[in-house]
């Protein structure tokens, strides 16, 4: 006889609204078992959480320490306290997200144990803007980034099965990049991500969230922000030199080739050094970025020559659009295969005997 799967609510809490009470004890009624994380909330929040003691199981952070860290304590305890089958379901504690919904998402992952499962927004309706662009940007940088479609990128509604905790814990990040960074992980090594549509909810012009628009958005791409201001100054002096060596009466190919030179050497060392944090040896690593900046430089001189040749644009912004359609190429190929590392991630002990609180934390 086939045992009857667990369905895990796991919810991250940070200073909740009450709302957070009605919404614990709907899971209840569905036979949920719940976990709650109270990331560090503080005094002013503790009636909240005793109300939902009853029915959950609560976690507490002495102190805040981020949506990605609070996934984290909880996925620990998960694996300590329940078997398998389960199949463990991220909630927002905001009121973003349906039970009729977490129920679906724990059904698809039953079936598709092997996968990630996101409750996807179609974004219908008076959405605030905050929440309409931010999704759309991490859309489009998470498809040029590893060349899949995923709708809805900074979705809470996730269903997992027991088996892809243990591959979730060594994903880097603490906050609210870590679901980001599991996005990216996962696509990086095969495992499948599906979606299902779920129903867009937001209270109150969502109000109740704690993402900070600014701050967590430059978390979310640092990687890419970090790639631009080295590829920004790798340009300043691939630009100013190509533009001098014009001026001093250099033909178009040879100002080109001897600017993307020395622009690349410099482009080398701070990508390096500053954005990948590559340990890689310094002669295979070079090796692997000097044969692509070759690459490049054949296409870059190509395109430029057909842009001012052919089509006659001007010698100064032909460059400037060669420089931009040959961006994303290059960093995809640095990231993924000269500057490629083996992951060092931050892991969290598993409890020896689950408590209350996760001051165990490594």
């Amino acid at each position: 006889m086939t045992a009857k799967t667990n369905h895990i609510a796991l919810i991250p809490a940070y200073e909740p609204e009450p709302l957070l009470i009605g919404l614990v004890e709907k899971l209840a009624e569905k036979g949920f078992s719940i976990v709650v994380v109270d990331d560090g909330s503080g005094p002013d929040y503790r009636t909240v959480f005793e109300s939902i003691a009853p029915f959950a199981r609560v976690l507490t952070h002495p102190v805040n320490q981020g949506k990605g860290r609070a996934l984290k304590t909880a996925f620990n305890y998960i694996l300590q306290a329940y078997d398998d089958p389960s199949i463990v379901v991220t909630v927002d504690a905001d009121g973003q997200h349906s039970v009729k919904d977490a129920l679906m998402l724990c059904e698809t992952a039953e079936k598709h144990p092997d996968s990630l499962v996101l409750g996807s927004r179609k974004m219908k309706g008076r959405i605030p803007l905050r929440s309409r662009f931010g999704n759309a940007s991490t859309r489009l940088v998470y498809r040029l980034t590893t060349g899949l479609r995923v709708y809805d990128t900074q979705t809470g509604l996730r269903a997992f099965s027991l088996e892809l905790i243990p591959r979730m814990l060594e994903i880097p990040g603490a906050r609210y990049e870590y679901e980001m960074n599991v996005l990216l992980a996962f696509a990086k090594n095969h495992v499948p991500i599906l979606e299902e549509e779920i129903e867009t909810i937001y209270l109150d012009n969502n109000s109740a969230s704690h993402f900070d628009a600014v701050r967590d958005s430059c978390r979310i791409y640092k990687e890419i922000l970090k790639f631009s201001a080295s590829s920004l100054a790798g340009f300043a002096v691939d630009y100013s030199l190509y533009s001098l060596l014009l001026f001093s009466g250099a033909s178009l190919a040879a100002a080109n080739v001897f600017a993307r030179a020395v622009s690349a050497s410099v482009n080398y060392t701070l990508n390096r050094k500053f954005v990948f944090r590559s340990k890689a040896g310094v002669a295979r690593s070079a090796a692997s970025y000097f044969l692509l900046a070759a690459g490049i430089l054949a296409g870059n001189t190509c395109l430029l020559s057909l842009l001012v040749n052919t089509l006659g644009v001007h010698q100064l912004a032909a460059k400037l659009l060669t420089e931009i359609a040959f961006f994303i190429f290059s960093w995809f190929i640095q990231k993924f295969f000269v500057f490629r590392r083996k992951e060092t991630y931050e892991t969290c002990s598993a409890f020896p005997n689950p408590a209350h609180t996760a001051d165990q934390l490594a």
